[in-house]
């Protein structure tokens, strides 16, 4: 038996259906939220007023400023928990003045309404207006919703400023006048640009360069302190702790230079294109003048992109940052793998590195202390490496003149960089700060070692080598003590030859340092 129970407070947004089973159990079918169950305010919708576009009339929560395109896009794609980044709506605010700037200037818009947009833009990138983008992450590809969500806010919020009245359009239309010259099709992905190069900018390349920095003074530090090497997780031949920290240093140097070099075509704007690139509805010089305007307004090297059908039927842009943030999320693992393993013990592991004891590490075991802030690293580069291949994917999906993947493009870039960003923040604050070495078990480790016989090889060669290495491993001797009962070499020979600060090169050289 069913029966279909309609709301009729909202019935022009969905229906409630129950179902009743022999057993007399009650089933709930999953119904679209309506406006009262959307989570828009801290205090619940106490009231709503009547908005339009062109599907017709809709109630939206009076307490907005957003439209009628916005409240669809909220009953009809309310998935999951993941909503646009607040930095695309930043972004897009940047947008939004730029092109009111520019249509001023053509004379398309009138001073008095480029300055309200204007204002209500600059309300949007400060972040005053951020609780008037609810979207979802799940909508149209080409990031529509989220523009209108925009033109909406900044169409109602001018209106409030000139003393209108909200859903009217007047003085202020969304489509007219805040989005004039303008598609969702080229400012989306001009949004999602600008947003990434500020994220990278502001966050990740800080975080990134200052636990670059503490790993090289630790490299410093650490100079000519000799330890074993290990290849394949097997003893190795020596060098200095302050040459493998130099390794982890240069690792995410280098990492950061292709995050870097990406975002040289992050700063070629769709902006312009319009609709399928061809600029339609726009004047002539207006990609080039918007892309002047945002470089002005945000101080990064912004131009127009010289071919806007390839800016907007593709995001290989954005494919090629999130694929160098998935290099510095390998190097960074690494980074973090090593310390993990390098700290390891205390008793019964290689225990070469003290690690800060930031809180318990266990439940049941008192006085136990994790690697935690490694941990948490690897598990972000893990998130990080999986993000990119949600990106690639999505970067594949461009169909003709439009790829309209882009909301899970920019969620997932932005995520990457902010989750990167926090994770080198807490690793060198929380761990790299306060490592320190034992330096008790990185001498011991080099005087048992084996490998130390390598320098033996040039003088009497690889085979024997070979066997005075087996002798000390098979008879449990050391190095020394097999080495002259074969009678291969001499004691004095062997002491002169296995010094294993003589065989870890020019460390000083490596790390830059002048003597």
């Amino acid at each position: 038996m069913e029966h279909n129970i309609k709301n009729d407070k909202n019935h022009a947004h969905c229906d409630e259906i129950i179902k009743i089973t022999d057993q007399n159990k009650i089933d709930f079918i999953p119904k679209t939220k309506s406006i009262d169950e959307l989570p828009l305010t801290t205090g619940g919708i106490s009231h709503t007023r009547i908005e339009s576009d062109s599907m017709g009339t809709i109630e939206v929560p009076a307490d907005h400023y957003w439209g009628a395109q916005t409240q669809r896009s909220l009953i009809h794609f309310s998935i999951g928990n993941d909503r646009m980044p607040k930095a695309v709506y930043q972004a897009y605010g940047y947008v939004k003045k730029a092109a009111a700037i520019v249509n001023a200037e053509n004379g398309k818009l009138s001073r008095e309404k480029a300055d309200l947009i204007m204002r209500v833009a600059d309300e949007i990138i400060s972040g005053k207006l951020d609780n008037e983008f609810p979207l979802y992450v799940w909508q149209t590809g080409s990031g529509t919703q989220t523009n209108m969500n925009v033109n909406e806010v900044i169409s109602n919020r001018a209106i409030e400023l000139a003393g209108g009245v909200l859903g009217s359009k007047d003085p202020i239309h969304p489509n007219d006048h805040v989005n004039m010259s303008q598609s969702s099709n080229d400012t989306f992905p001009t949004a999602m640009h600008i947003a990434t190069v500020l994220e990278l900018v502001n966050h990740l390349i800080p975080n990134v360069e200052a636990l670059m920095y503490l790993i090289r003074d630790k490299a410093i530090e650490w100079v000519n302190v000799v330890k074993i090497g290990r290849t394949h997780l097997q003893d190795a031949t020596p060098l200095t702790v302050g040459q493998e920290w130099s390794g982890y240093m240069t690792q995410l140097n280098d990492s950061l230079d292709n995050i870097k070099q990406s975002m040289k075509n992050l700063y070629k704007l769709a902006a312009g294109g319009t609709a399928v690139g061809t600029g339609l509805n726009s004047p002539p010089d207006f990609g080039t003048k918007i892309a002047a305007e945002i470089a002005l307004l945000t101080n990064h090297p912004f131009t127009s992109a010289p071919n806007k059908f390839a800016a907007q039927a593709s995001l290989d842009s954005m494919v090629n940052t999130s694929a160098a943030l998935r290099g510095l999320a390998v190097a960074l693992m690494k980074f973090a793998n090593d310390i993990r393993w390098l700290a390891c013990g205390p008793r019964a592991g290689l225990h070469e590195l003290n690690i800060p004891s930031n809180e318990p590490g266990s439940s049941i075991m008192p006085g136990k202390v994790n690697p935690t802030q490694e941990e948490a690293t690897i598990m972000v580069c893990i998130q990080v490496i999986g993000n990119d291949n949600v990106v690639a994917i999505a970067g594949s999906q461009g169909n003709f003149e439009l790829n309209a993947m882009r909301p899970i493009i920019i969620n997932n870039v932005l995520h990457s960089s902010r989750i990167l960003g926090d994770a080198c923040d807490k690793l060198r604050r929380y761990s790299v700060e306060g490592i320190t070495l034992d330096q008790n078990r990185i001498n011991k480790y080099v005087n048992e070692s084996l490998m130390l016989v390598t320098a033996l090889s040039p003088v009497i060669g690889y085979d024997k080598a070979s066997a005075i290495a087996h002798k000390a491993l098979d008879e449990n001797k050391t190095l020394r003590d097999a080495a002259i009962e074969t009678q291969y070499i001499s004691a004095e020979e062997f002491d002169k030859i296995v010094a294993a600060e003589n065989m870890v090169g020019n460390p000083h050289k490596d790390l830059g340092i002048h003597e």
